[in-house]
C-alpha cells in the first residue's frame, strides 16, 4: 500500500495538549538524532560491530510507548535504539553501551543490539528475529497470574511474522487472553527479501483472524494515528480482553545496517516516496500548519536534542572501557546472599 494513500487527518482531532503534541516530536527528533550520531560515532571507528538504524519508523515506537505507564513492559529487536529511547532509556548510557563502554547499560558487553534496563521494563533488544515476541508473551502471562494492570509491547519487523515464535506467542496469548500488544514494523524488508514476495496477503494484520483477535494496519509514519490505535490496544489490554495485533506500515531510510547502503535489492523511487513523508518533517508541518507550535519554538527542541546527543557522544568518549578482568562477570546468575 502507498503512503499516499494514508488520510493525515487534523491535529485537533486527536484531543492532545499542547505540550503532549511536543513531546511526541520531541521524542521522534530525540531517535532520529540518535540514530544520526550511531553513524557518526561508526564512521569514526568508535564503536565496535555493526548497528541497525530506526531512521524513518520513529513514529512507531513514540506513539506506542507514550501511551505506556510505569511497571509496563517492552521487549525490542535488531533494530531497537528507538523503542528504548522512547521507553525512557538515558542517551548517555545508551551510546556508552553501544561503544562498549563501562558506563553502558551492560557495561559495554551487550552493544548496539541487546541494551536492556529490567528496571523500567525494557527486557532487552534482541539480535534474533522474532526472539522477542516470546519473551513479551512470557511477560504478558506473569502479568495474567500476579493479577497487576501491567501491559506487554512486543515490537518486531515484517520478517518476524514468518517465524514460529509469532503464531506460537499469539495463539497462546489469545487461548489465554494475555495483555500483550503485537506491534509490527512493516519496513517491507527482512534484510533484502522483499516481504511482499514471501508472503500471500497484503496486510500483516490479517493474520489475526487466525487467532480470533483485532487486527488492524495503521500508517506507521502517522504519530497520532500510531498513538490512538496503540491506546486502544492496550486500554483493551488492561480490561483483560486480550492481545491486539498492530501493523504498522513504515520504511528505513537506510540499508538494512550501517555497513549497507541498501540499493540493490530496493526501488529508489518506491524510497523516495517514503522518504517524502518522513514522520518527523510531516508532523513538524503539520503542528506549525495548524498553528499548535511556532517555528520558532520547534527550532528550540531541536537545539535541545542537538545538544543532548553531543553530550551523549562525550560521555561515551569519556567513558572507560571494561576491565579485562569482568569478562567472565554477568555470565552466570548468582543469587544476592548466597
Amino acid at each position: 500500500m502507498s503512503i499516499s494513500k494514508f488520510e493525515l487527518k487534523p491535529v485537533s482531532e486527536y484531543g492532545l495538549e499542547k505540550e503532549q503534541l511536543l513531546n511526541l516530536y520531541r521524542g521522534m527528533k530525540k531517535i532520529r538524532d540518535f540514530e544520526n550520531g550511531i553513524i557518526d560515532v561508526y564512521s569514526r571507528g568508535l564503536m565496535p560491530g555493526l548497528a541497525h538504524l530506526y531512521i524513518g519508523e520513529e513514529a512507531i515506537a513514540t506513539g506506542v510507548c507514550d501511551n505506556l505507564k510505569k511497571g509496563d513492559y517492552v521487549t525490542s529487536t535488531h533494530r531497537g535504539h528507538g523503542h528504548v529511547i522512547a521507553r525512557g532509556l538515558d542517551l548517555k548510557k545508551m551510546m556508552a553501551e553501544i561503544c562498549g563502554k563501562e558506563t553502558g547499560y551492560c557495561r559495554g558487553k551487550g552493544g548496539s543490539m541487546h541494551i536492556a534496563d529490567f528496571s523500567i521494563g525494557v527486557l532487552g533488544a534482541n539480535g534474533i528475529v522474532g526472539a522477542g515476541i516470546p519473551i513479551a508473551t512470557g511477560a504478558g502471562y506473569s502479568i495474567k497470574v500476579r493479577g497487576t494492570s501491567q501491559v506487554s509491547i512486543a515490537f518486531f519487523g515484517d520478517a518476524g511474522c514468518n517465524q514460529g515464535t509469532f503464531h506460537e506467542s499469539i495463539n497462546m496469548a489469545a487461548a489465554w487472553k494475555l495483555p500483550v500488544i503485537y506491534v509490527i514494523e512493516n519496513n517491507y524488508f527482512g534484510i533484502s527479501v522483499d516481504i511482499r514476495k514471501v508472503t500471500n496477503t497484503q496486510f500483516l494484520s490479517v493474520r489475526a483472524k487466525a487467532y480470533d483477535i483485532p487486527g488492524i494496519t495503521v500508517n506507521g509514519n502517522d504519530v497520532l494515528e500510531v498513538r490512538r490505535v496503540s491506546n486502544e490496544a492496550i486500554d483493551r489490554a488492561r480490561k483483560g480482553e486480550g492481545p491486539t495485533l498492530i501493523e504498522c506500515l513504515t520504511y528505513r531510510h537506510k540499508g538494512h545496517h550501517v555497513g549497507d547502503p541498501g540499493k540493490a535489492y530496493r526501488n529508489n523511487k518506491e524510497l523516495q516516496e517514503w522518504i517524502n513523508c518522513c514522520p518527523i518533517k510531516t508532523f513538524r508541518d503539520r503542528l506549525i500548519k495548524e498553528m499548535i507550535a511556532t517555528t520558532e519554538e520547534i527550532d528550540h527542541i531541536d537545539q535541545e536534542v542537538k545538544a543532548l546527543l553531543q553530550e551523549a557522544v562525550q560521555f561515551a568518549i569519556d567513558s572507560p572501557y571494561p576491565d579485562e578482568k569482568e569478562a567472565y562477570e554477568d555470565i552466570f546468575y548468582e543469587e544476592k546472599g548466597a
